[in-house]
């Protein structure tokens, strides 16, 4: 039993998320290299979605098909110096995503700058 006044520590214990290749399981990243976003304005944030469309219509928060991650030592392109390339897994050469220095938009509509891309369908999500 506990004094009135005194606080019980309750530690939750978050099960770390790793991200691997889902052609040869290679790590590619974890959640300590995701870089967060503010979520966009959906589908109304591309310009051909701008054109068309019901003015009244409410808008449909889309869900993000991609992970923006920093850039790390695994990317050869980035490595290389280049400003805009495929990002491609080490061990067996898929294409994981892209990168621009630039920047790009998430499929959220969210604009990311600089942006490491990494989609999601071409990953694992594993707990450890």
């Amino acid at each position: 039993m506990t004094e009135p006044g005194s606080s019980e520590l309750k530690t939750t214990t978050k099960s770390p998320v790793i991200y691997r290749c889902k052609k040869c399981r290679r790590i590619v990243a974890s959640e300590e290299n995701i870089v967060s976003h503010q979520h966009g304005k959906g589908d109304s944030s591309f310009k051909w979605k701008k054109r068309s469309g019901n003015p009244w219509e409410k808008e449909k928060q889309s869900e993000c098909t991609s992970l923006f991650v920093e850039p790390m030592k695994w990317m050869q392109a980035v490595q290389e110096g280049s400003v805009e390339d495929k990002l491609l897994c080490m061990g067996c050469n898929a294409r994981l995503g892209y990168f621009n220095w630039a920047g790009m938009q998430c499929s959220c509509g969210a604009w990311v700058n600089p942006a490491f891309q990494l989609h999601k369908s071409r990953l694992d999500e594993c707990y450890i």
